[in-house]
């Protein structure tokens, strides 16, 4: 099999080159990554290790089986040892691409096209196949950044939802409506398919099944909604939404929304049915609480948020905490660094993984950290 194969969807030879297929030896990047001791706060953190060094690494999640991660990155992995691996390229992407990391066969894939951006992976169950989103039909341009005004925005540029193996075959895209779909992940059951889009004129989260069939709306309150993962029996869904009450907000929103913007100064945390039935929000902090994750005991949920530093002028601090599904018992889960986010229990609920910038030593690197969980 070849390293890398991305058939008539590879637009320019000299990044796929590249972008070859990271290969090592047979012992485990889990295993031979570096060690970082965890903060003397950080009880429930044991066996800390660093998978990648350099530039921006993010939104790793487990596979089914927990032996793979894949995660989004703008380094330039090139095919070379184990120990090349922590030292990428120092030529770097502009936008992010997708990868497949094997914790146990040492070997770091590239899935996405290597064109356009792609954000939000996540496994399908055999964990033959990954989800993604994708701006590369589009173009094989990174987007244009937005403009920030002073505030902190994201844009809701043309991605839509792709389907492909791991090696790169296959590619299936599962949505083509204008504008936004993206934050897409699998149900644990393995049936179902739910993301964020903006194909009826308002941010909202969807169901789909595996093969983009019978799509259905799940939220229709003024504002936005996603960021959607499932609780371990599947029956549930935990998401952080911005639901603007004021006409003022709410003009400012749609207007935002027009120019393909969104700007989440303040997100609380809500859980609802798998049919969208039974709303009710968690949080009530009034701070920027995002990316959660429910604990594999499906009765608590693992968030980032920065409820200890909002409204402070500067940057503010964003670390993992605990809550219970009833918004009872707040813990916090990390100390290090000044952004810790988008955490995920692996299928067994014995190791964490999640996104920090602690030791790095460029500002805007993170990278992707695994832990053993202790309760």
């Amino acid at each position: 099999m070849p390293a890398i194969s991305f058939g008539k969807w590879c637009m320019i030879g000299l990044l796929c080159l590249l972008l070859g297929e990271q290969q090592g030896q047979a012992e485990g990047l889990a295993s031979k990554a570096r060690v970082v001791p965890a903060h003397q706060s950080e009880r429930h953190l044991k066996n800390i290790r660093q998978l990648t060094v350099g530039r921006q690494n993010a939104e790793a999640y487990f596979s089914f089986s927990g032996n793979k991660l894949i995660f989004q990155s703008t380094n330039n992995w090139m095919k070379d040892t184990y120990a090349a691996m922590l030292k990428p390229a120092d030529a770097g992407l502009d936008c992010y691409q997708m990868y497949v990391m094997d914790l146990e066969s040492n070997t770091v894939r590239l899935v996405s096209t290597g064109t356009g951006a792609t954000t939000c992976g996540y496994f399908f169950p055999g964990d033959r196949r990954v989800l993604y989103s994708s701006t590369y039909a589009t173009g094989p341009n990174c987007p244009p950044k937005p403009k920030r005004e002073g505030a902190y925005r994201w844009a809701l540029d043309d991605y839509d939802l792709y389907a492909v193996r791991i090696d790169g075959q296959e590619m299936q895209r599962l949505t083509s409506s204008n504008g936004y779909d993206a934050e897409a992940t699998v149900s644990p059951d393995g049936k179902t398919i739910i993301w964020t889009s903006v194909k009826d004129g308002d941010l909202d989260i969807y169901a789909m099944n595996l093969d983009g069939s019978r799509v259905r709306r799940l939220t229709n309150e003024i504002g936005y909604d996603g960021g959607a993962f499932f609780s371990p029996d599947s029956k549930r869904i935990v998401y952080r939404a911005s639901h603007p009450t004021e006409q003022a907000e709410i003009e400012k929103y749609q207007d935002l929304l027009k120019q393909k913007l969104v700007e989440p100064g303040q997100l609380e945390l809500y859980v609802m049915n798998a049919d969208g039935s039974g709303k009710r929000q968690v949080t009530s902090n009034g701070a920027s609480n995002f990316s959660p994750f429910y604990f594999h005991d499906g009765k608590r949920i693992i968030f980032s948020s920065n409820v200890e530093t909002k409204g402070e002028g500067g940057r503010p601090s964003f670390h993992l905490y605990a809550i219970g599904e009833d918004g009872q018992g707040l813990e916090r889960l990390t100390f290090d660094g000044q952004f810790n986010s988008f955490p995920m229990f692996s299928p067994d609920g014995t190791s964490l993984v999640w996104v920090s910038d602690r030791g790095t030593k460029a500002p805007g690197e993170f990278n992707v950290f695994l832990a053993d969980w202790v309760p």
